[in-house]
């Protein structure tokens, strides 16, 4: 119950990350339907490509060995030497053929998904041995879908090829009466024919198997929204942990900035809910932003200001409009030079004021 449970509330689709770690557990989409396809889609191949040549060489090398059948030796080594050259020549003739029968099988699943080395699945399980594993597997919805795709299968193949073949049944019946040479050229004919009939028809099972096991290998693969929440501390950080350290950069960082108030030339205020603490020492380009803020940030750079005996200047326009384009650190933007301009020469002219 409760794993049925856990299987209705996967209702989330799967991340990237959940995809790509699937993958790493070799947990992938595959279809046995489209291996088959490429095994009889090569065999075919091979037959038309192949067939004549491995006959022809094989047929020289039996005829050979019938018409000097009287002169072989079987004393000593010589009877080994005779099956090792007619073992020799039938894999020599059957080599390619049994290699691109091998790359057809790899391109099979090759085609499904890219090359995975995974010991997950070869690690020892109990439910692999476990009987009442094995029963729940042998009666799971999975078996029972598998049953009834191979009982289409057959019945379906299995009607092409009677239907091909019915027209056929007077020829097949002569072939008793007939030349070697005929019967083979008849075999292969009807044999490529059935072939292409059984690759045909292969193709649409395939993509239909392998449509329906990707829908079911991305259904496995959805989450719940616990597990969208435990992949998100683990891939981004908890976010209580983050927003605790959030406020320690901003508490240092306030803490900087508190330190350069005292270096400040001057403050401009809204008077209540912007201030902007302003340096500018001769030499400088343009004055330069030690620290900002509103309300009761604003009133801790005033009051610290005031402390150390730094010109406090209230300019409302001016003091929105420095908090909204700088930051700290940074030197104001020329279209505010004039008015800073005026504020920082009217403290200049007050501080001479004061030591004269």
């Amino acid at each position: 119950m409760a794993e049925d449970s856990d299987s209705t509330d996967k209702t989330e689709e799967p991340t990237q990350k959940r995809l790509e770690d699937a993958l790493k557990r070799g947990d992938v989409v595959k279809s046995h339907e489209v291996n088959t396809w490429f095994i009889i889609a090569g065999a075919m191949l091979v037959l038309m490509a192949f067939s004549g040549g491995m006959s022809k060489d094989l047929s020289i090398t039996m005829r050979g060995l019938l018409a000097n059948s009287y002169d072989i030796s079987l004393e000593g080594q010589a009877l080994p030497r005779l099956f090792q050259k007619i073992g020799g020549e039938m894999i020599a003739a059957a080599a390619i053929p049994f290699l691109l029968l091998i790359l057809a099988a790899l391109c099979g699943n090759l085609i499904q998904h890219k090359l995975v080395w995974s010991y997950e699945s070869l690690a020892p399980k109990f439910s692999k041995i476990s009987p009442l594993a094995g029963l729940k597997r042998l009666f799971s919805m999975h078996a029972l879908a598998n049953f009834a795709k191979g009982l289409v299968k057959l019945v379906l193949i299995g009607s092409v090829l009677t239907a091909l073949m019915w027209p056929e049944r007077d020829r097949l019946e002569g072939l008793v009466r007939s030349d070697l040479a005929v019967m083979l050229a008849l075999v292969q004919s009807l044999a490529l024919k059935l072939l292409g009939a059984v690759v045909a028809i292969m193709a649409i099972v395939a993509a239909a198997d392998y449509l329906f096991q990707y829908r079911q290998w991305y259904e496995k693969q959805k989450m719940s929204l616990r597990e969208l929440k435990e992949e998100f501390k683990h891939t981004e950080g908890d976010p209580a942990i983050k927003g605790k350290m959030r406020q320690l950069r901003q508490s240092k960082s306030r803490r900087r900035m508190m330190a350069a108030v005292p270096k400040a030339t001057v403050v401009i205020t809204n008077p209540t809910h912007y201030a902007i603490a302003l340096q500018y020492e001769r030499g400088m380009e343009a004055p330069i932003c030690v620290a900002k803020g509103v309300d009761l940030l604003a009133q801790k750079i005033r009051q610290v200001a005031a402390e150390n005996a730094v010109p406090v200047v209230e300019n409302p326009p001016l003091a929105r409009a420095l908090h909204a384009t700088i930051e700290i650190d940074e030197a104001i933007p020329p279209e505010h030079y004039k008015a800073v301009a005026e504020v920082i020469g009217y403290v200049m002219k007050l501080r001479r004021a004061i030591h004269s």
